[in-house]
């Protein structure tokens, strides 16, 4: 091979010689040094063998070599010639190696060079390494670590790679974990999405003890997670953390252990519960005092909105004053563009391949020019001064974290004086007991059959199985929840509640494949039967030495795990009618999300439901125009269109969205005369000598503060004793508490 192939002068030192191809920037030319003077950089990011060595020497023999190297001048090296490390382009210098040792090449053979500082020089040959053959994740996240180490700023970082300065942190932070794990990761023995779950703890010794501590099944991220959020709560599932705001929280001094590996801004753990439950009640009590200054006679708060309670009061009904012109001028702007976005998502071509992108996007924005005309109407809307002093409102915390107000409740003690004074109040218990015994019901066919239902329901039950095995001191709550009753007659009182949750003590797996033959194929049924696997392998197999077996283990962590398998296996939760099920308490408790466990197709769904129910679907999962032309296909071709038309949406059946549980019973239910009876009065007045637990409290005039419904366990504080009761159900967002 000769040095005619690269036109320039082989020197000793660098000169500038034409460009040629680089991959980065424009500020240093190329020049040629001596390949005797080139040798392999400690900064190149790539530190796997290479491969095809001799096939690319082969090509640069032939051709010449057509790409310069990216270089650094190597400090602390003696002698009069200056040696230059190659950072970028190891697989070019080692096929030049190659050639030398071949002897088609000498010492003084002029090689194309770029170069840059020390500092460049990893990120220069991490970029020219990833743009290229795919870099192993060890050497990605080492030469992140050591262009950190030099000190430059996650800017400068994301600058250089065209990344964002999120995903600089991400990978920063994953650098910094544990040299083991590390090492593990070299080998293949750890994952990123492993390593990442681990990365939320701050110290190595944690890390590393979670890991090498845990058995195969207990290190799926989800897993590790847990172990390290165990007594946190999630703050991007918890509502009362969305009411309240992360900055918020942390303006207040609370602690967030971030999670730097979801793209959502309030991702986070929580670790000061008591913190949150106190700004949720000042949040509460400060909207309610400005409520109260409307002129309401009490306000209240509650940090769930309990429909069965609502339902308890009467109702005023206001009056809708008529708009200002400046009201009237705002209400035609909305409406118009009211219709002007419903135009453009009736226009929306199937055949654009961004469709449903752009009809998300719209259907945003009608969702907030809807919520726009709603607050403008709530404004006309004029209550009278006079009977307000005798009714009043409620605070709540939203099922989505937002603040609803609930106005122009009325007390059942406040009902007849209203009404005596003239005032129209609805809704009243003695009003719905005469519209019940008015009303003519019409037969209506279920939109689900009996078999859908036991098969969604079997879903529903699998899901919620899975999700306790995540959460084992919610599975220890629900026990409590059916055993405390049970244990304390003369406080609860001796009837059952269809409210509490039903485990029927026999074994659940056969049912619910009976149900739902196509359990197998999902994610809750595959997390149970590695779960079943792996007691059926820890437990002993004879029951005589079950019990001393028990005895021995940790309570904080094999007994509770293991109470929480046990639990999801004797759950009665398949029904073959829509209706308020007991399931739905632990369901509300484990804030349960279906969309991750079951997905509507045409075998889970479409095919089992009439051809009106699909377009019906589409429409509102998706938009009218995407089911417009359901109604002229077949069924089938109508159930497989639907199920390509839901890809990305995350619909659910009403009954796998209703949380609604049976009503239990309220002094609503009795007649005035059972009110006198003495039986009852000896009691506590419930019905079969059941106490009134549902009765309301005397809360007088004054802004109430959070009372104790379930969503406060969201917010208390964890026991130390990882077996001590406390509230049921959890709220949203306790990450395994």
């Amino acid at each position: 091979m000769q040095a005619h192939e690269i036109e320039t002068t082989t020197v000793g030192a660098a000169e500038a010689v034409p460009g040629l191809e680089t991959t980065f920037g424009n500020e240093q030319p190329v020049v040629t040094v001596p390949y005797s003077s080139l040798s392999r950089s400690p900064l190149n990011a790539r530190t796997k063998p290479l491969s095809g060595i001799s096939g690319l020497a082969a090509n640069i023999r032939a051709k010449g070599l057509l790409q310069n190297l990216i270089v650094h001048e190597m400090k602390g090296v003696r002698g009069r010639q200056r040696k230059y490390g190659v950072c970028a382009g190891q697989r070019r210098e080692a096929a030049l190696d190659l050639l030398f040792e071949q002897k088609h090449i000498t010492a003084d053979y002029p090689v194309p060079v770029r170069i840059v500082s020390e500092g460049e020089a990893l990120a220069i040959s991490l970029i020219e390494n990833s743009e290229r053959e795919g870099l192993d994740p060890f050497d990605v996240l080492r030469a992140y670590r050591m262009l950190a180490e030099e000190g430059r700023s996650v800017d400068y970082i994301a600058a250089l790679f065209s990344a964002s300065p999120v995903t600089v942190r991400r990978r920063v932070k994953l650098a910094n974990i544990s040299p083991k794990l590390l090492a593990l990761l070299r080998e293949d023995a750890i994952t990123l999405d492993q390593l990442a779950a681990l990365a939320l703890a701050d110290d190595h010794e944690t890390q590393e003890h979670i890991w090498f501590d845990a058995n195969d099944w207990q290190r799926q991220p989800n897993y590790l997670r847990q172990a390290i959020t165990r007594a946190e709560i999630d703050a991007s599932r918890s509502r009362l953390v969305r009411f309240v705001g992360l900055a918020a929280y942390e303006n207040e001094g609370g602690y967030v252990r971030r999670d730097l590996f979801s793209d959502d801004e309030n991702a986070g753990y929580i670790a000061d519960a008591e913190l949150l439950q106190k700004l949720v009640a000042q949040k509460l009590d400060a909207t309610a005092a400005e409520v109260r200054a409307e002129g309401w006679g009490w306000t209240e708060t509650r940090v769930e909105r309990d429909f069965l309670e609502l339902n308890r009061y009467g109702r005023l009904r206001p009056v809708q004053r008529p708009y200002t012109e400046d009201e009237q001028r705002e209400m035609d702007a909305l409406t118009a563009q009211q219709d002007e976005l419903a135009g453009k998502l009736e226009a929306l071509s199937e055949d654009d391949e961004n469709a449903y992108e752009e009809a998300d996007r719209l259907n945003a924005e009608i969702e907030r020019v809807d919520a726009a005309i709603i607050d403008l109407e709530s404004r006309t809307v004029v209550w009278d001064a006079q009977t307000m002093a005798e009714a009043g409102a409620f605070v709540i915390v939203g099922q989505h974290g937002e603040l609803v107000i609930e106005r122009g409740l009325v007390r059942r003690e406040n009902a007849d004086a209203l009404e005596a004074a003239g005032a129209e109040v609805t809704g009243t218990p003695e009003a719905e007991a005469d519209d019940i015994v008015s009303a003519k019901v019409p037969k209506i066919r279920p939109v689900h059959s009996a078999k859908l239902c036991q098969r969604l329901t079997a879903h529903r039950t699998a899901a919620v199985h899975a999700e306790l095995v995540g959460q084992p001191a919610v599975a220890l709550a629900a026990v409590l929840h059916c055993l405390i009753p049970k244990a304390l007659p003369e406080h609860y009182g001796h009837a059952s509640a269809r409210g509490y949750l039903a485990l029927s003590g026999e074994n659940n797996h056969d049912s619910l494949l009976h149900a739902a033959d196509d359990l197998p194929a999902s994610h809750a049924w595959n997390a149970i039967e590695m779960q079943r696997a792996r007691w059926i392998a820890e437990l002993p197999a004879k029951r005589a030495h079950l019990l001393p077996w028990l005895v021995e283990q940790d309570p904080g962590t094999t007994l509770l795990d293991l109470l929480a398998f046990c639990t999801g296996a004797l759950l009665d939760g398949i029904a073959g009618e829509e209706k308020p099920h007991a399931i739905n308490t632990l369901a509300g408790a484990l804030n349960l999300d279906m969309t991750r466990y079951w997905t509507p197709t045409r075998t889970t769904y479409f095919d089992h439901v009439s051809k009106a129910r699909i377009a019906e679907v589409v429409s509102a999962a998706v938009s009218p125009k995407a089911a417009a032309d359901l109604g002229k296909m077949k069924k089938a071709d109508a159930a497989a269109a639907a199920e390509l038309r839901l890809a990305k949406a995350a619909w659910l059946p009403e009954i796998l969205t209703d949380r609604e549980v049976p009503a239990t019973p309220s002094w609503e239910s009795h007649d005035d005369e059972d009110e006198d009876d003495s039986d009852d009065a000896d009691t506590g007045g419930g019905a079969n000598g059941t106490p009134d637990a549902d009765a309301e409290p005397d809360v007088g005039n004054g802004t109430e503060h959070v009372n104790a419904t379930p969503a406060d366990a969201e917010a208390a504080p964890v026991a130390s004793n990882p077996l001590k009761p406390w509230p049921f159900p959890t709220a949203d967002g306790m990450n395994g508490t």
